[in-house]
């Protein structure tokens, strides 16, 4: 079974830094996002993808979260058993979108559904 992970994401007090920080270490290219992408940046080759952005006051702005691929965000957390396993194995859903989702897991890390790219 292929893991699911699509993305994981930086945020950052200083976005050029961060970049010159990904980019030297990775070898890889952070390219600005486009349309319903979001703000920051984010490799745009092969998968799963690293991305930046400037650290906000958001959910996601304090922690690098993995994005997870589902078919569909919305009907996933529709179904009762996915929010109720997600309780009742200590983890909750913060922030749900239909587009991705802020979850926690049983110890507080938080963690994204992200709806699969079309």
């Amino acid at each position: 079974m292929r893991l699911p992970l699509h993305l994981i994401e930086f945020p950052a007090d200083d976005p050029d830094r961060a970049r010159r920080f990904w980019t030297g270490v990775l070898g890889i290219t952070l390219i600005d996002r486009s349309g319903g992408e979001g703000e920051g940046w984010e490799t745009a080759s092969g998968g799963p993808v690293l991305g930046a952005h400037e650290q906000g006051k958001r959910s996601g702005d304090t922690h690098s979260p993995p994005y997870f691929e589902v078919e569909d965000v919305e009907a996933t957390l529709r179904r009762v058993r996915v929010r109720v396993r997600v309780r009742a194995l200590g983890g909750e859903v913060i922030h749900p979108d239909t587009r991705w989702a802020v979850c926690r897991d049983s110890k507080g890390s938080p963690f994204e559904l992200a709806a699969l790219e079309a």
